[in-house]
C-alpha cells in the first residue's frame, strides 16, 4: 500500500474519499470542525437530524459534499469518547477501510491523527491505519477459476495537522504497511489447502523470501535424511505416515552490525494438515486442520515484515513442516521416540504432534545461543476454551520476555494473556515408560502443552503463543487472521530500539 503525509486544510484536499471520525458526544474534532466550518454545518446536521449515529464502527457515505475539494466524505464512528481506546480505534479503522474497499476509489484521505489516545503517539496512530488499509484490499483468490474482483484503493493520505510531525507519521505508516503485507502473506499461507501448501511448498516459500529480500535472507532447508542424522526423530515421527517428506526450515536474517550477535530466534509450527494420527479426528471440521500451520504461517508473515524494515538485529526463523496422516508406519499411541535433545517422550495420543516437532526445532533452536525464543503453534483445544478468540495464550520461563511479548500485542493491538507455568503441572507428564508423556490429560490442556515445550527449553529465555483461538476465523468469515504477526514484528522493533538506546547510553 503507498502512502503520503499530508499537512494541509483538510477542506482543500483534492480526493475520491475523504474519512474522518466521530465521537457520539457532538464534539468535533478540529479536522472535521473545518470540515464542517467549510460545508456550512453539513457534518453538525448530519449529527442533529439523526440521519448518523457514530456508533463504534458505523459508518456513512456522504456521496457528495458542497464546499469540499473531496469528491466523497465517509463518516466513521467512535462510539462514546471516554471509552475510547486502542481497539476503538482499530474497530474504527477496519470497518471505515471495508467500506472504502467496496467503493470505485484508488486513492483515499484519511483524517483520523487528532483521534488521540493516552500515550500514543503520532506514529502509533499512522501504523494502525496503514495496517488496517493494507489488509482491507486483501483477497484469497489463488484456487479460484473466476477470482474475486480487487478493490481499487492502493493508495492512502494521511492527514495532520502539524508538520513536524510528518517524519514520525511517515515512519510509523511504513511499519503498518509492512506489517500488513506480512500479515496479508500469513493469511494466504494459512488459506491455501493442504494439498498445495506441504512442507515443501513452505520450503519454496523461504527461497522465494530470500528472493525478495535481494541478499538479506539466508535460507537453509533440512530434508529427512539429515533430520535423521541430526537425531530430530521427533518431528520425522509425526510425519512418518505421510506421502509428504517433512521439512526443518531455517530462515537467517542478520541485521545487526555484529553478525555474531545473539539473535531472536522464532519457532513455528508448521503442520501442513493434521488429520490426528492414528488418534483419528472427527470428520466434521477437519477441513479446518490445514489452518494447522498458522503458526508457521505467522513465522513467515513476520520475516516478510523484517526484510521490507530492516532492523539493526539478528533474526532466526525455524519452522518445522510435517503432515500429520495415518497408514501403515504412522506412529501409534504408545510408541515411544528419542528427540533431538535427547529425551524420550511416550506417544499416548498422537493428536498431540505439535509438540512433538517442536520440541526438536526448540532443541535445534539451542546451537544458536539464542537472545530469546518464542514458538508460535495452534496447539491445544484447551486454549480456545480458556480464551476463546480474542487473546493468544503467552507461557514463559522468563517474566522479562513475558512482559515484554504483552507490551508488543498491546501496542501492536494483537493482544495476548500472561497464563500459569508452574512446577506443578509438570506432574502430569510423568511416563511409566519413558522420560516424558506427550499429553497430561484433559486438566489445564493447554498449560500441560506448554510445559513439555518447556523441558526442550531450558537453556535460554523462552516464550511459548498458543494462537489456537486466534489463527484462523470459521463460520461465514472463515480464514487465517494472520495473528501474531503484529505482535512479533513488534516485538523485534522493540528489541531494536533498546539496542539503539543501549548502545548510544
Amino acid at each position: 500500500m503507498e502512502f503520503s503525509v499530508l499537512s494541509v486544510n483538510p477542506a482543500k484536499v483534492e480526493t475520491a474519499c475523504l474519512v474522518v471520525p466521530l465521537f457520539q458526544d457532538g464534539e468535533l474534532l478540529p479536522t472535521v470542525a473545518k470540515l464542517d466550518d467549510a460545508s456550512e454545518r453539513l457534518i453538525a446536521q448530519l449529527l442533529e437530524r439523526g440521519d448518523f449515529t457514530p456508533n463504534l464502527g458505523d459508518v456513512q457515505l456522504v456521496p457528495f459534499a458542497p464546499g469540499l475539494s473531496a469528491e466523497r466524505l465517509l463518516l466513521v464512528g467512535l462510539g462514546e469518547r471516554a471509552k475510547f481506546n486502542e481497539g476503538g480505534l482499530r474497530k474504527a479503522l477496519d470497518a471505515a477501510f471495508a467500506a472504502v474497499a467496496k467503493l470505485p476509489v484508488d486513492s483515499v484521505a484519511v483524517g483520523f491523527s487528532d483521534a488521540v489516545i493516552a500515550d500514543r503517539d503520532i506514529a502509533w496512530n499512522t501504523q494502525m491505519t496503514l495496517d488496517a488499509a493494507t489488509q482491507a484490499v486483501y483477497r484469497f483468490n489463488e484456487c479460484k477459476s473466476t477470482p474475486s474482483p480487487l478493490p481499487a484503493l492502493n493508495r492512502v493520505e494521511l492527514l495532520i495537522a502539524d508538520s513536524g510531525q510528518s517524519e514520525a507519521a511517515e515512519r510509523g505508516a511504513r511499519i503498518g504497511a509492512a506489517l500488513g503485507d506480512g500479515v496479508n502473506l500469513a493469511r494466504t499461507l494459512g488459506n491455501l489447502p493442504g494439498n498445495i501448501c506441504t512442507p515443501s511448498y513452505l520450503a519454496d516459500q523461504a527461497e522465494t523470501l530470500a528472493g525478495e529480500a535481494g541478499g538479506s535472507l539466508e535460507v537453509e532447508v533440512l530434508d529427512e535424511a539429515q533430520l535423521e542424522a541430526l537425531g530430530a526423530h521427533s518431528l520425522l515421527a509425526v510425519g512418518r505416515g505421510s506421502a509428504e517428506p517433512s521439512k526443518l526450515i531455517v530462515m537467517k536474517y542478520l541485521g545487526a552490525a555484529d553478525p555474531e550477535e545473539a539473535p531472536h530466534v522464532l519457532v513455528g509450527k508448521g503442520i501442513t494438515f493434521d488429520t490426528g494420527g492414528i488418534s483419528l479426528k472427527p470428520g466434521a471440521g477437519m477441513d479446518e486442520m490445514k489452518f494447522d500451520m498458522c503458526g508457521a504461517a505467522s513465522v513467515f508473515g513476520t520475516m516478510k515484515s523484517v526484510i521490507a524494515l530492516k532492523p539493526k538485529l539478528n533474526v532466526i526463523a525455524i519452522v518445522a513442516s510435517a503432515e500429520n496422516m495415518p497408514d501403515g508406519r504412522a506412529i501409534k499411541p504408545g510408541d515411544i521416540v528419542k528427540t533431538l535433545k535427547g529425551l524420550t517422550v511416550e506417544i499416548l495420543n498422537t493428536d498431540a504432534e505439535g509438540r512433538l516437532v517442536l520440541c526438536d526445532a526448540l532443541a535445534y533452536a539451542e546451537r544458536f545461543q539464542p537472545a530469546s525464543v518464542v514458538d508460535i503453534a495452534t496447539l491445544t483445544g484447551a486454549c480456545v476454551i480458556a480464551l476463546g478468540d480474542h487473546a493468544s495464550g503467552l507461557f514463559s520461563n522468563d517474566d522479562d520476555l513475558a512482559l515484554d511479548l504483552l507490551e508488543a500485542g498491546e501496542t501492536a493491538w494483537d493482544r495476548a494473556w500472561h497464563m500459569p507455568l508452574w512446577d506443578d503441572y509438570q506432574a502430569q507428564l510423568e511416563s511409566n515408560f519413558a522420560d516424558l508423556a506427550n499429553i497430561g490429560g484433559r486438566p489445564a490442556g493447554s498449560i500441560t502443552a506448554a510445559c513439555f515445550l518447556s523441558r526442550f527449553a531450558d537453556s535460554y529465555p523462552w516464550a511459548h503463543l498458543d494462537i489456537a483461538g486466534t489463527a484462523w476465523h470459521s463460520g461465514k468469515q472463515k480464514g487465517a487472521s494472520g495473528r501474531p504477526v503484529g505482535l512479533l514484528t513488534r516485538y523485534l522493533l522493540d528489541r531494536e530500539s533498546e539496542h539503539v538506546v543501549t548502545d548510544e547510553t
